[in-house]
């Protein structure tokens, strides 16, 4: 009766750390790809590429607009096809940069005892406005808006180093 009572036992425990085990895999191998970077103090970071991935974001949001302006003029079905895909688009590309201004530059790279704190705080929230509007209409004011602040928040952000960094980044 021992030995059988000691078999349930490890069985019991088996399933219960299987179920543990397949939990922390799935974790493991999906969180690099829900989160764009892995939010672990790895000091791993590049902040100008960043930077350009936001504004070819925009970019592309405002491709997307005028495609939607283009198609939305058209009654046949792979135009609407086409339409309902370039509306998906905007929308992905507007979250991409919301999730990389919040999750990125807020979250980990904004640091209260820098000097121009509020000034980048306020820079990057007005960018996460921006992306929104960008998600409810069609208007490009909203694109060039978006790719103005952040040449602001880049300038209140990187040293003179930095910028020409990104500079040089940005002609590659």
């Amino acid at each position: 009766n021992i030995k059988l009572i000691a078999i349930l036992i490890k069985i019991k425990l088996w399933k219960k750390m299987k179920n543990n085990i397949l939990f922390i895999l799935v974790t493991i191998f999906t969180s690099t790809k829900i989160f764009g970077h892995c939010q672990v103090p790895c000091g791993i970071y590049d902040d100008a590429s960043r930077i350009v991935q936001i504004k070819e974001h925009f970019i592309t949001i405002k491709k997307a607009m005028l495609k939607i302006d283009e198609l939305s003029l058209k009654d046949d079905a792979l135009s609407s096809n086409q339409l309902s895909r370039w509306v998906q688009t905007k929308e992905d590309h507007s979250s991409i940069i919301q999730r990389l201004v919040s999750d990125y530059f807020l979250t980990q790279r904004i640091k209260e005892t820098h000097p121009y704190y509020l000034e980048q705080i306020t820079l990057l929230q007005r960018l996460l406005v921006v992306a929104m509007n960008c998600k409810q209409t069609l208007e490009n004011k909203n694109v060039e808006k978006g790719i103005d602040l952040l040449n602001l928040f880049s300038n209140s952000y990187f040293d003179s180093k930095g910028l020409e960094h990104l500079k040089n980044f940005m002609t590659k």
